[in-house]
Formats: C-alpha cells, sequence, structure tokens
C-alpha cells in the first residue's frame, strides 16, 4: 500500500460530493486531477471504491469503511498539528460556524480580527439554507449557528450581534404596482418576513415570483422583474451605486437581530469559549468600526 494523505483527502471529498465535478470544484482542482488521484488510489485496492451507474457516482460498502477509516487518519493528522501548536503555546483547534445565507454579509467582520490573532485555529464557516443551519446545530455538527430568527424547539443561548434591518427595496424610487413581488423560498427567515407584513398591510397576494436565493432576488430586482423586502445589510453597494432604491412603506423596516447561538447543553471548547469571549469585547469596536453606514439608517 502507498497511498497518500492527499489521496485520501480526495477520496472523501468525493465520498462527500458524490460527483468528480463537485469534488474538483471545492477542492479548488481539474476534474481530470481529481479523476487521476482517485485511480490511483483505486489501484492499491481489489475491491472497487466506487462504481458508476446510469452516469450516476456512487461510492461502495468497501468504499464507505474506507472513507470512514479516512475520516479518522486525517483528523489524527490534524491533532498532531493542534498538539505540536499547542505546546508551543498557541490556542489551537477547529472553529465551526453555521451562518444562514445573508449571513454572509455579517459573519465574516466578526471573525476576521480573531483568527488574525488565532493563527492555530483553523475555522468552517457553512453558508447554507436556515433549514440546514438549524440541523446541524440540533445535530451539534457545529459550535455556532448565525440566525436572524430563533429555531423553535431547542434549547439554546445566544449572543447579539447587530440588528437586522429588512426593506421594501426596487430598481427605481417609485413603485409600479402592476410588477409583482419576488419572494424567497419556503423556510427562509426574510421569506417569513415578507409573507406576515403583506398579509397585514395588503393581505394575501398571490406570490409571482420565487427565487432560492438572496443574491437571486437581489439581481431579479436590479433586472426590473419586481420588487422584495429584502436585508439592508446585503445591499450596500447597490444603494450606493442607484442600482436599488429603498421604497418608503409603514411599518417598515421590518427589524429582527443577528444572534450567534448555541445549544445550552453544550459544552464549548476552549476555541469556542475564546471566540465567545472575543465577541463580547470586541463587538461594538466591530460596529462602529464595520458596520458605521448600516447603523445610520
Amino acid at each position: 500500500m502507498n497511498y497518500t494523505i492527499h489521496q485520501l483527502q480526495i477520496f472523501l471529498k468525493v465520498v462527500q460530493t458524490k460527483s468528480i465535478t463537485k469534488a474538483s470544484e471545492e477542492l479548488f482542482m481539474t476534474q481530470p486531477a481529481v479523476s487521476i488521484q482517485l485511480k490511483n488510489l483505486q489501484d492499491q485496492f481489489e475491491i472497487p471504491l466506487t462504481e458508476v451507474v446510469s452516469r450516476q457516482l456512487y461510492v461502495t460498502d468497501f468504499g464507505k469503511e474506507i472513507a470512514i477509516i479516512a475520516e479518522r487518519v486525517i483528523q489524527e493528522l490534524e491533532n498532531i498539528n493542534y498538539k505540536t501548536q499547542a505546546y508551543q503555546g498557541i490556542l489551537t483547534g477547529k472553529l465551526s460556524i453555521s451562518a444562514v445565507s445573508t449571513g454572509k454579509y455579517v459573519i465574516p467582520y466578526f471573525l476576521s480580527e480573531f483568527l488574525e490573532k488565532s493563527v492555530g485555529i483553523d475555522l468552517v464557516l457553512d453558508v447554507t439554507n436556515k433549514s440546514r443551519v438549524v440541523e446541524s446545530l440540533k445535530n451539534n455538527e457545529i459550535d455556532f449557528a448565525l440566525v436572524s430568527v430563533l429555531p423553535e424547539k431547542l434549547s439554546i443561548e445566544e449572543e447579539l450581534l447587530i440588528e437586522n434591518k429588512l426593506y421594501l427595496v426596487g430598481n427605481h424610487a417609485i413603485r409600479d404596482e402592476n410588477k409583482p413581488l419576488i419572494y424567497r423560498e419556503e423556510g427562509s427567515a426574510t421569506r417569513l418576513a415578507m409573507e406576515k407584513y403583506f398579509e397585514v398591510h395588503q393581505g394575501k397576494k398571490r406570490k409571482r415570483m420565487e427565487l432560492t436565493s438572496n443574491e437571486a432576488v437581489k439581481q431579479a430586482v436590479i433586472a426590473g422583474l419586481g420588487y422584495s423586502i429584502m436585508p439592508l445589510i446585503g445591499i450596500q453597494n447597490e444603494l450606493l451605486n442607484g442600482q436599488l432604491f429603498i421604497l418608503e412603506e409603514e411599518d417598515l423596516p421590518i427589524k429582527t437581530e443577528w444572534r450567534l447561538i448555541w445549544l445550552k447543553s453544550k459544552k464549548l471548547s476552549p476555541v469556542s469559549l475564546a471566540y465567545l469571549n472575543f465577541i463580547r469585547s470586541e463587538k461594538q469596536k466591530i460596529l462602529t468600526e464595520k458596520f458605521n453606514w448600516y447603523l445610520k439608517y
């Protein structure tokens, strides 16, 4: 046997994505390079690790067993690095955070200085939909979640970060009533806030358009396809460039809070505690330096 750590890492990514194409994208490698490394690993086993059926890649039972072992091997190698750094007096470990999609405009600013000062910490940041964020938190797969609406039936602790403000926006300063409202997908916190608002103020209107990401909604509004209620945090450049306009409406903006949450029963690691202490001590400074434009609205 003469397989490499690199081959095991590539194989694990293929197992996770069930696709050479997706694995290559996430690894920033070409598809042929991934395929070659996967073949080099496979050549060392007489039993197939993967198989292709109707152009779909499947991991065999043997491959799944090898993936479990490979994951342990790679984790132990990471532990060696962490342990080495710990002996050098460096705070080490992994910090895992899952954020709802619009949270990508918030969380980086609450991480950058912490990571600059903590070179021994590896960050795993998953920006995804609300359902996946809550599921990751519920299954104890992450240290923290960033949300604007608290999940139901979960006992959690929280640290407030910044107010979340949602405005009605369009690509002109005057609203054309003939154009439709553009909604996020079911389960989105922004979608829920938008539905509640229009149910109270204009009755239940048939939605005309539904898009699955905040960025897609933003581009649709810029293109003039309709109007939407959107988080202010994600449209700074478009407001400055005159691509989007805030439309004055009764009882807007809708306000919630961006908050970092974690399971109440979770025993926080030294890395998690260090990050929480950083947030509590530096939050006001971050708000003043990074979100001054936002706080003025």
